[in-house]
């Protein structure tokens, strides 16, 4: 069994990874948009947004096998880890056959779902066939990917998920054109997860030779605990759905597919910077839960501080950016005409100001075992972005759906789940905002004032190679200014500190 890295190497390896995924999409996106063009991209997005809802069927256990594999790694207990593997790949097996038979369905109703404007009835539906293929590999190979999250080896997750990206760019450039242009996005998706499901399987044994594949191992008391705790994670993952998947099919269904183009610029721009983010809470999760089973309560309290003062710093750092610099992203992205969608990007972004430090707290509760009123308020917070959006699109148009997404997380994050958070772990507030947010301030400071310098430059950042070297000097005094303020705290304190007299002197 190979030792399992720090929390810092995983951390820098999903980053590495995310940070490969952005590049990977960001140069993608442009590219298949224009390849497909406006019409054909916008089914594409309404399709995968319909899709998406496949998702629902993982029922929260993907969240059970990340938390039960860290606690029964930790104790060495192998007897409980095969447990909960086994239970989840049967319940995975069973779900995706149920896939199969839902993207069939989809298939044979697919002219009511939309008009297609004119589009090759029988593409759309071989498209949903092969999206109900690659969730149901996808479900079943994604067990064996949260066994090396559990065990805290995202550094080999993370590198199986790079190199599924490189092939999903490498296939990409070489197979997609305007013609059958659905269908060939579609596989290029199925061939990729089948790809990464290979790596998952190969190094989940690799890593951990203990685990077993057997019927044995499904017993009635394990699908009782597991199940039980997966539904409240269930409750969660409807809730993500809500939120994050939703607001496309409303526009498509209340505006037109063609309307989602420029909302999908501004969400996926926002979820390109999110992902990276909430890598923050994904890594922590296990390692409470490993804190949490052996008692170690000082070390998980610097856990939290440490990760909701990163969380905060580089959500806060990127919404600068966007403010200032975002309209000339997305012009040198993707050409003119979508304006539009850097006052969405900036109501989007500002929510995860909040809504991303909140949830690495959450995920932090989630490895601890505390699952069932955060995934209920969570529930609810998505309920109500869906009936915002619902009523504001109708008056604001996509507009109106990126203020009834927002409006919702900023609310609810900050007066109830917050609260909820102190109370339950019983930490002073004050001294987290002094340990965790205090050293946040400065950095970001120093960040803004670079923009606010630079911004007030006519057409600083007109062309890439301008906007590139913006970007690297906004981490640079970002990232400067906090490790600087971190050397000089260090050593305050160690002046500060008692000096230790030898030998009684």
């Amino acid at each position: 069994m190979s030792l399992k890295p720090s929390i810092k190497l995983n951390l820098l390896a999903s980053w590495i990874a995310h940070a490969v995924a952005l590049v990977v999409g960001f140069l993608l996106m442009p590219y298949v948009l224009h390849t497909l063009e406006d019409r054909k991209y916008g089914m594409w997005i309404f399709i995968n947004s319909v899709a998406s809802y496949g998702g629902l069927l993982y029922l929260g256990f993907g969240g059970t096998i990340g938390r039960f594999v860290a606690e029964s790694f930790a104790r060495k207990d192998w007897m409980r880890l095969n447990q909960v593997v086994n239970v989840v790949l049967s319940a995975y097996v069973l779900l995706g056959s149920l896939a199969l038979a839902i993207a069939g369905g989809l298939a044979w109703v697919a002219p009511l779902l939309s008009d297609w404007d004119g589009e090759s009835l029988w593409e759309i539906r071989a498209v949903i066939l092969v999206l109900g293929v690659n969730l149901a590999l996808a479900m079943t190979g994604s067990v064996f990917g949260g066994i090396l999250s559990g065990v805290q080896r995202l550094d080999v997750e993370r590198g199986i998920t790079l190199a599924a990206d490189f092939l999903r760019l490498g296939l990409t450039l070489l197979l997609l054109r305007h013609d059958w242009g659905l269908l060939i996005l579609a596989t290029i998706f199925l061939i990729v997860t089948i790809a990464e499901n290979i790596g998952y399987v190969i190094f989940a044994y690799r890593h951990v030779p203990e685990l077993r594949v057997h019927p044995r191992f499904v017993q009635l008391a394990a699908i009782r605990e597991y199940v039980g705790f997966s539904a409240w994670s269930c409750v969660g993952n409807v809730a993500n759905q809500l939120m994050y998947a939703t607001d496309t099919v409303v526009i498509g269904v209340i505006l037109g597919a063609k309307a989602i183009v420029p909302y999908s610029i501004a969400l996926r721009l926002c979820q390109f910077l999110r992902r990276p983010i909430s890598q923050i809470g994904d890594v922590c999760m296990p390692k409470a839960g490993e804190l949490h089973a052996t008692a170690q309560s000082r070390k998980l309290q610097k856990l939290i501080e440490r990760g909701l003062g990163v969380s905060l710093l580089l959500t806060m750092g990127a919404y600068i950016g966007a403010v200032y610099f975002g309209d000339d992203l997305i012009s040198n992205w993707m050409g003119g005409g979508y304006e539009q969608s850097h006052r969405m990007l900036i109501v989007l972004l500002g929510a995860q100001v909040v809504a991303l430090p909140v949830s690495m707290l959450r995920s932090v509760m989630f490895g601890m075992g505390h699952v069932k009123v955060p995934s209920l308020i969570y529930l609810g917070e998505a309920l109500c972005n869906l009936l915002l959006s619902i009523v504001l699109a109708y008056s604001l148009g996509t507009m109106g759906v990126a203020i009834g997404t927002a409006l919702p997380v900023i609310v609810i994050e900050l007066l109830v789940v917050l609260p909820y958070f102190f109370r339950t772990l019983r930490i002073e507030p004050g001294e987290l905002v002094r340990k965790a947010l205090g050293p946040q301030v400065l950095p970001l400071i120093v960040l803004w004032v670079y923009s606010v310098s630079l911004s007030s430059v006519p057409g600083i950042a007109a062309t890439w190679p301008r906007l590139i070297a913006i970007t690297l000097g906004g981490v640079a005094a970002l990232v400067g200014t906090a490790a600087l303020q971190h050397v000089v705290q260090k050593r305050l304190e160690k002046m500060k500190s008692p000096m230790v007299v030898v030998g009684g002197q």
